[in-house]
């Protein structure tokens, strides 16, 4: 089901249109296919599990004009019943032509018990205190300077700045053809 807004004049455009496509309602079928498994799973398992269950999603258009969903929590592993100590937080990845923007939700910590690690490549995020386990790894579509990584953590929102590191252009040797 694709859905669409009503529009009320004809002369108005429909905004809507571009957004909800065919990929996003087979995205939206496919999220909501696991969310059903999920709790029934932990329905047949009341009582032999103990919470608190983290589960979320997060919804955007990616770059290349497809549905991207990011999941997070703690799931529990149904299998073994045990309850993921580390929960992987909400994170949300921006870029401009120069910069990656990376804003991650960790709530109910202090700045000093975050580890941020980053390479060229990826970064990886963690918390590990008694109180509070956090992990996550992003990898970068392109190469970064982690030099340039700043950093700012308020009211439980972690936000990170990396330029992009500028593509190196190949020198070819020219060949003389015989």
């Amino acid at each position: 089901m694709v859905f669409k807004k009503k529009r009320d004049r004809d002369d108005e455009p429909d905004y809507f249109d571009d957004f909800f496509f065919e990929d996003f309602d087979e995205e939206f079928k496919r999220l909501n296919d696991r969310i059903m498994r999920i709790f029934n799973e932990l329905s047949r398992h009341s009582g032999e599990i103990e919470g608190p269950f983290v589960y979320g999603f997060s919804m955007k258009i990616g770059p290349d004009g497809k549905p991207m969903i990011n999941e997070f929590g703690n799931l529990p592993n149904l299998k073994s019943r045990e309850l993921e100590s580390i929960r992987e937080p909400l994170v949300d990845i921006n870029e401009d032509e120069k910069y990656y923007y990376v804003t991650a939700e960790i709530p109910g910590v202090e700045k000093d018990q975050i580890n941020l690690e980053v390479n060229e490549n990826s970064m990886i995020i963690t918390v590990d205190v008694p109180e509070r386990k956090y992990y996550k790894e992003l990898e970068f579509p392109t190469p970064v300077k982690p030099e340039t990584a700043k950093a700012t953590y308020h009211n439980g929102i972690l936000d990170i700045k990396l330029e992009k590191k500028e593509p190196t252009k190949k020198k070819g040797k020219k060949i003389n053809i015989e």
